[in-house]
């Protein structure tokens, strides 16, 4: 049973929080996934935008990191669709499992209405993380819940959760190149994951961090 929440950050390129470093554990480094550990890939990566948090970086411990979509109606099954083949395609270098409970989810893909603009001197948006702090038998975790609004065209769609996947996957931050999912605004031909996504996502997990401890 997950208890003791501490805090809930929203995401939107800006973070909040209000815990002090003192009720933290310290940070140490956790041992690589394995497909993370097995990549490699001289193509660069933009780790130096990808930002720390009160936990320091966002880093999952605990494997497969299980994926919760959010059920629809049969019209709106091709939400699903993407969204599970988002899924998959990170699958590909970060152990991650779709699973049928939500109440069993790390990560929550939530079909849902968000604020057009957040706050309103930003630019639009459609889709957004957040993340949750909690205790489990003292241990610091945490989950994520990714909002994706749903009237949209399926490539954006697609190319929304692909991008917001990496956020809540640890790459807490945007790259200055648009051949990368992780770009900090959609392009008018999204592209797949990139070397310089899973570099990236690699160097975030070799940092230390205070979840999992």
């Amino acid at each position: 049973m997950r208890s003791g929440a501490i805090v809930l950050f929203a995401i939107v390129c800006v973070l909040f929080w209000a815990i002090s470093t003192r009720a933290l554990p310290a940070p140490r480094i956790h041992p690589l996934p394995a497909l993370l550990a097995q990549w490699n890939h001289s193509s660069g990566d933009y780790f130096d935008q990808v930002r720390k948090t009160e936990p320091e970086y966002l880093i999952w411990s605990r494997f497969p990191v299980k994926v919760y979509v959010q059920p629809t109606d049969l019209r709106s099954q091709t939400w699903v669709n993407l969204m599970t083949q988002a899924v998959n395609e990170w699958k590909a270098y970060f152990p991650l499992e779709l699973v049928d409970r939500r109440d069993s989810a790390d990560i929550f893909i939530d079909r849902a209405s968000i604020p057009i603009r957040f706050p309103p001197t930003e630019r639009v948006r459609f889709a957004d993380t957040r993340f949750e702090l909690y205790q489990q038998e003292s241990v610091l975790r945490h989950l994520v819940t990714i909002r994706i609004q749903p009237n949209r065209p399926d490539l954006s769609l697609l190319a929304a959760a692909r991008h917001e996947l990496g956020h809540a996957l640890g790459i807490w931050g945007h790259s200055p190149l648009e051949t990368d999912v992780m770009y900090f605004s959609q392009v008018r031909t999204p592209p797949p994951i990139s070397a310089r996504d899973v570099n990236t996502l690699k160097r975030v997990y070799e940092q230390p961090t205070r979840l999992g401890w």
